[in-house]
């Protein structure tokens, strides 16, 4: 995948709005595309970040998407202009999922009872507007699957984005027909361990990749970025991991995961 690029990949988790990308975000869209990545879905994970995003994503159709949500460490802010201002941002043709939203018991930076009312909010809104879910669970397995499983009749397709739980976790997640997002934290030989097993158990047509740039930079990454920061240039370094874990092709791999995201996102 390095050098001349036989096929695209998409990325679809990239925090494009941080603030670590304010000083070069132009440069960092030319890398990624250089790289092979032809695609971006920039996070959105509070009302700010999602109406930059849209605004982003907007200035490059058809290369950057958004999606628009609460994460749950940001749900303690939410009132009840929320979900309607989230109903406007999911209406625009860029806006392409709701969330980032789910549960996070790992932080715990907002109530767990708020984490829950706001993702069930979040869950009704997809099921309104039809869009798939990009959701987010830290050390909240069995909430959130429950809270999932009342909504399934409802919602449509639906993403764990940066998923690295347990077995019972993934088997559980592909049995309710959910997606799942792998990202660098396969390319750590400590934390990514048991990943480099379990990624195998995941079919093709259901895996997506994803960098969640600035954060989870590879740690074998080689050579290292000076300021430790992520970016969406560097998903062919998680293919490749990927692809070795499965036993598969690169090519293979990337071709799946990027017809994958695009039937998924609807791009």
């Amino acid at each position: 995948m390095t050098g001349n690029h036989t096929s695209e990949l998409i990325d679809i988790g990239v925090n494009l709005t941080h603030r670590s990308f304010h000083a070069d975000r132009e440069e960092v869209i030319d890398r990624a595309l250089a790289a092979g990545v032809s695609v971006q879905v920039l996070t959105g994970t509070s009302l700010r970040s999602s109406t930059e995003a849209a605004r982003l994503a907007a200035r490059y159709p058809g290369q950057l998407y958004a999606t628009a949500g609460i994460h749950p460490h940001d749900a303690k802010g939410c009132d009840d202009t929320t979900i309607p201002r989230l109903r406007e941002l999911a209406a625009l043709p860029q806006v392409t999922a709701i969330g980032e939203c789910g549960l996070d018991y790992n932080r715990d930076f907002s109530p767990r009872d708020v984490q829950r009312r706001w993702f069930e909010e979040q869950l009704g809104l997809a099921a309104e507007t039809g869009l798939p879910l990009f959701l987010h669970e830290r050390e909240a397995h069995a909430d959130f699957a429950a809270l999932l499983r009342q909504h399934r009749a409802y919602i449509g397709r639906a993403v764990v984005h940066c998923f690295t739980g347990t077995a019972y976790e993934l088997h559980k997640y592909l049995d309710m027909g959910l997606y799942i997002g792998i990202t660098g934290w396969i390319c750590d030989e400590r934390r990514g361990k048991h990943l480099r097993e379990l990624v195998k158990r995941i079919p093709l047509e259901r895996l997506m990749l994803e960098t969640d740039a600035p954060f989870l930079t590879p740690r074998d990454l080689s050579p290292k970025p000076k300021d430790g920061r992520n970016e969406p240039a560097f998903l062919p370094h998680i293919l490749q991991t990927v692809a070795a874990c499965m036993g598969k092709s690169a090519e293979e791999v990337a071709e799946a995961t990027t017809r994958t995201a695009r039937t998924f996102f609807g791009i």
